[in-house]
């Protein structure tokens, strides 16, 4: 099979295009015919080194799949051949999915939602799981509540919108003002343009000083020491960024805040559960670019460029778009 594999840590053209053994399926297991994978912020700071001691090389690695069940392993019960299907592999354990097959075990496995598109599906898996885990279960954000997303436009951003806003809160984000309109189609419905605006003043204006109930960061920064100024009392900051410097957090003790550090874990439930919404059409993840797997170096650059003039993810169709399978 084809694969990207990572013989080196370093920039974007670190990986090599090349055959490797497919692989077979062990008791448990379920091997994939991969369809579509995405990129993450994961997924560069893997490639560039940021994780040496967790990634050993040579490693195939990537973060979601979506695609079709070829073969089962001894014992598994759950799928068959032919069950389309979608999952985050376990992150920092195995073999990831840039590669036109993967294997995974059966319960971080789930049937992929029918009127998503193998695309789409790959676009939705961690970081739809990340915005799970950071909104439903670490910052338990209720009906009424008001949030502020920082990073709307992003992958996990755009989702979080739309997660929040089917768990019944008021929705605050930041975002260039170039994507003031896509993020208003999600669902946000306070959009603050963070190049022209300082989010601490706008969350109090809106908000008559009361302030957000839960700050959700995407993009690390001085965010975790600026927002104990826009969090109501009892607060909640949930963070998916790694913590690249101290940061003073005396404030945060006087709004009585909490703080929660996520990253994410594999379960079939959390897929079950964002599956429903996607069918009740309460959450798309938006496909703002394709490339072939050969292309992931390029798609790689493009995310990690600071003017990219990307909405929502990067998809990777691995079986090609011209193929019929791959819709």
């Amino acid at each position: 099979m084809k694969a990207l594999i990572l013989d080196s840590f370093g920039g974007p053209h670190a990986f090599a295009y090349r055959d490797v053994a497919k692989p077979v399926p062990q008791a448990g297991q379920v091997l994939v015919r991969v369809h579509a994978t995405s990129i993450n912020p994961l997924d560069y700071q893997v490639r560039r080194g940021d994780y040496p001691d967790l990634v050993p090389l040579p490693a195939i690695t990537g973060h979601d799949v979506s695609g079709v069940v070829e073969a089962v392993g001894p014992g598994v019960t759950a799928f068959r051949p032919g069950d389309e299907v979608w999952y985050t592999p376990q992150i920092f354990d195995g073999a990831g999915s840039y590669a036109e097959y993967h294997v995974a075990a059966e319960d971080i496995i789930g049937l992929k939602p029918p009127s998503l598109s193998h695309l789409e599906a790959a676009s939705l898996s961690l970081v739809g799981g990340t915005a799970w885990e950071a909104l439903v279960v670490r910052a338990a954000l209720r009906v009424g509540e008001r949030i502020l997303i920082h990073g709307g436009a992003g992958g996990v951003g755009h989702v979080a919108i739309q997660l929040a806003k089917a768990m019944g809160a008021r929705v605050f984000t930041t975002v260039r003002e170039a994507n003031a309109e896509f993020v208003r189609q999600m669902g946000a419905d306070v959009v603050i343009d963070y190049e022209h605006q300082d989010y601490v003043d706008v969350v109090q204006r809106e908000t008559g000083g009361q302030g957000v109930d839960v700050v959700f960061d995407t993009i690390g920064g001085d965010t975790l020491a600026r927002s104990p100024d826009v969090l109501a009392q009892l607060g909640r900051v949930v963070s998916i960024v790694d913590i690249a410097q101290p940061q003073n957090l005396i404030q945060a003790w006087g709004r009585n805040a909490s703080y929660h550090f996520v990253f994410t874990r594999q379960h079939r439930g959390k897929l079950d559960e964002l599956s429903a919404l996607v069918e009740r059409g309460q959450l798309k993840p938006h496909v703002g670019a394709v490339y072939s797997l050969a292309e992931v170096p390029l798609a790689h650059a493009r995310l990690q460029s600071a003017n990219n003039g990307l909405q929502g993810k990067i998809a990777i169709a691995v079986v090609p778009l011209a193929d019929p399978a791959s819709a």
